[in-house]
């Protein structure tokens, strides 16, 4: 164990463990690693890992006790948290990729909103649970590409299936904030980032894994939208906000909503690329073809986090652009040096609580 901060010293006097939901994916597999190295119990429920993800990358199966099954198998879910009793539960468990949505889009919603819908009702039902996250997204904001910052109370709307999926599952947790109310249940909190970067992500039509695959496999990479703007963010950072919201409301915080955010304005795709160029040797072209058949992604999207900064003193560690460099030189460690992928993220995370 390796506290070098407060970070999560609310967490270890908790009587049961913190569940993640979803813990084999990307952000999952990180935030278990991290809770892991301060030294908070946690256990898991999830899909089986994808081939190649972190989670298997690291040799993370069987490391806690975990279930991999599906978050609408409500009967099971319910099991798994009564035999554990929990304190806090983290749902990071969807469907997450935008394109993939229009394929899937009844399965994208059945997931994201009866899913979070099982999650939360799970843990209304399990008398040890005193907060619930749960994880949507910054594309649940009404945007019409006006460069505006979003803030919490800005209005939500959906276009896509995957956008309007979450601001489904940020109906159910408004709903289930107004029960908590009335039943004096557990908190619960929607948390909001975006475009999470970091190593071992592996996801379908992300621009810093489309990159490694090119990198990887020599061909040529087509890019979308590249003057689009996004909220990079290291993993880490976002993470680092999950857990002090968690801290928070265990302390008596009332909090509905937060964003998680860069201060500094949002980079465009086409300067991610510029960066990446430095340290990864790939070819790209823009694909107008693509930017038209999706037309439905927003062109500007920026998060106002100065909430979060206030009521967590939470603000980022690592810029967008050192994001960038150190996911970049994690994949450089992992595929390049052959060091252990698993002692690659302790090592960041370490480094990480470093960071005052």
């Amino acid at each position: 164990m390796c506290v070098m901060n407060n970070l999560g010293r609310a967490l270890l006097d908790l009587p049961g463990p913190i569940l993640i939901t979803g813990h084999t994916g990307f952000k999952g597999a990180w935030l278990t690693l991290l809770l892991t190295e301060i030294g908070v119990p946690v256990i898991g429920y999830s899909l089986r890992p994808e081939k190649d993800s972190l989670f298997e990358r690291a040799g993370l199966k069987g490391q806690i006790p975990e279930v991999f099954s599906d978050i609408r198998k409500y009967k099971k879910l319910s099991k798994f948290m009564t035999k554990h009793q929990p304190s806090v539960v983290i749902h990071m468990a969807a469907q997450p990729l935008v394109l993939e949505s229009f394929k899937i889009p009844l399965e994208t919603f059945d997931t994201n909103v009866m899913g979070t819908a099982n999650v939360i009702n799970s843990s209304f039902e399990t008398p040890s649970v005193r907060v619930v996250l749960a994880v949507t997204t910054d594309k649940v904001y009404k945007n019409n590409n006006l460069e505006h910052r979003f803030v919490e109370s800005d209005p939500l709307e959906g276009k896509d299936p995957y956008s309007a999926s979450k601001v489904g599952a940020e109906a159910v947790i408004t709903a289930w904030q107004l029960i908590s109310k009335v039943s004096n249940g557990p908190a619960v909190v929607s948390v909001r980032a975006g475009n999470v970067i970091g190593g071992g992500d592996i996801a379908e039509n992300r621009l810093i894994p489309d990159i490694i695959r090119a990198y990887q496999s020599g061909k040529i990479l087509k890019i979308r939208n590249p003057s689009s703007t996004r909220p990079w963010q290291h993993v880490l950072d976002v993470l680092n906000g999950y857990i002090l919201t968690a801290e928070a409301c265990l302390n008596g915080t009332e909090i509905n909503s937060v964003n998680f955010g860069p201060k500094e304005k949002s980079l465009t795709v086409n300067e991610v690329i510029e960066i990446c160029k430095k340290y990864f040797n790939f070819d790209y072209a823009f694909n107008e073809h693509v930017v038209t058949e999706y037309k439905q992604e927003s062109k500007y999207l920026e998060l106002n986090p100065n909430y979060a900064s206030t009521v967590l003193n939470w603000s980022t560690k690592i810029d967008q652009a050192l994001a960038i460099k150190r996911t970049l030189e994690w994949w450089d460690k992992v595929l390049n040096q052959n060091k252990s992928t698993k002692q690659v993220c302790i090592d960041e995370i370490q480094s990480f609580l470093t960071i005052v």
